[in-house]
């Protein structure tokens, strides 16, 4: 399950984000998650669990946006979303491709974090 390594990578990243804005707590990972990411979102969820104990992400929500499959048609010339990610096909014209320009994302968008325990901040 390589969605352990990749949950610990992200509470690493967001760890490190956290403490520079000198956060106590993490409240919710916001995140993008591409379609093509080869990533099992419920596998992420669970690793994540595991990825957090004993630092300030514990307890933390993990809030996953999914991100379409958005190819270039070269004959249409324009970026259309694919319906499914078995057929690189522009569905208007039917023209194949693989110039893909969204769907691979996994990145960290935002976080909010508790400076002190009374307040909630957005970074």
């Amino acid at each position: 399950m390589h969605e352990l390594s990749i949950a610990v990578d992200l509470v690493d990243i967001a760890e490190r984000a956290a403490q520079d804005a000198n956060a106590v707590r993490v409240e919710t990972v916001y995140l993008r998650l591409g379609v093509m990411s080869g990533v099992v979102k419920e596998a992420l969820f669970f690793a994540y669990e595991v990825a957090t104990k004993d630092t300030i992400l514990e307890g933390s929500r993990l809030e996953v946006t999914d991100v379409p499959l958005i190819v270039h048609c070269a004959t249409c010339d324009k970026d259309v979303e694919l319906p499914s990610i078995q057929y690189f096909a522009c569905p208007t014209c039917n023209t194949p491709t693989t110039d893909v320009r969204q769907g691979r994302e996994l990145e960290i968008e935002s976080m909010e974090i508790v400076t002190d325990e009374t307040e909630t901040v957005g970074n």
